[in-house]
């Protein structure tokens, strides 16, 4: 099978937080789809390894800042190819709080979501998610996956679902 197919697939690029302990953490994926608009549902997939995985299995919600084409590239690089473990990505990327969640001030669009289900896969839990609150912040055009490889010239790291290893 030739993998490259799943580039033809068509993905947005997103910051997805929580707040956990008092703090806020996130990551930067690919894979949300809208399930239905009534009532609101949406479905994340997040990799295991993330300690975003962990912290919204945690708390049961989350925000999806939804980054445009001129959202700045450095939120992709924090919040993809580091870790909340053990670095504070909101500590260098402006934000602002909305229903308590943090949503990323260049994004496009955002998203606050409360967990109904999840689904385990091998190495991502997808979650379903209701959504409680969401608005347009700019009239800007969103981020696709294909913007952000072929002009943003943007890297996937190996917990993406979109991650094809080189060959």
């Amino acid at each position: 099978m030739n993998n490259n197919v799943f580039k033809c697939l068509s993905y947005g690029v997103y910051i997805v937080a929580c707040k956990i302990n008092d703090r806020y953490t996130g990551c930067t994926v690919n894979s949300i789809m809208q399930i239905t608009s009534s009532p609101a549902t949406i479905a994340l997939s997040v990799n295991h390894e993330n300690f975003t995985n962990f912290c919204i299995n945690e708390v049961k919600e989350f925000a999806v800042s939804i980054l445009s084409e001129e959202s700045n590239p450095l939120s992709i690089g924090t919040f993809g190819f580091r870790s909340g473990r053990d670095f504070d990505k909101f500590g260098v990327i402006p934000y602002e709080l909305i229903d308590n969640l943090p949503v990323i001030k260049d994004a496009c669009a955002y998203l606050i979501c409360k967990i109904i289900n999840k689904i385990e896969t091998p190495t991502h839990t997808v979650f379903i998610a209701s959504v409680e609150n969401g608005n347009i912040l700019n009239k800007n055009n969103p981020m696709t996956y294909s913007y952000y490889h072929n002009v943003i010239k943007g890297k996937s790291p190996k917990t993406a679902p979109t991650y094809i290893e080189s060959t």
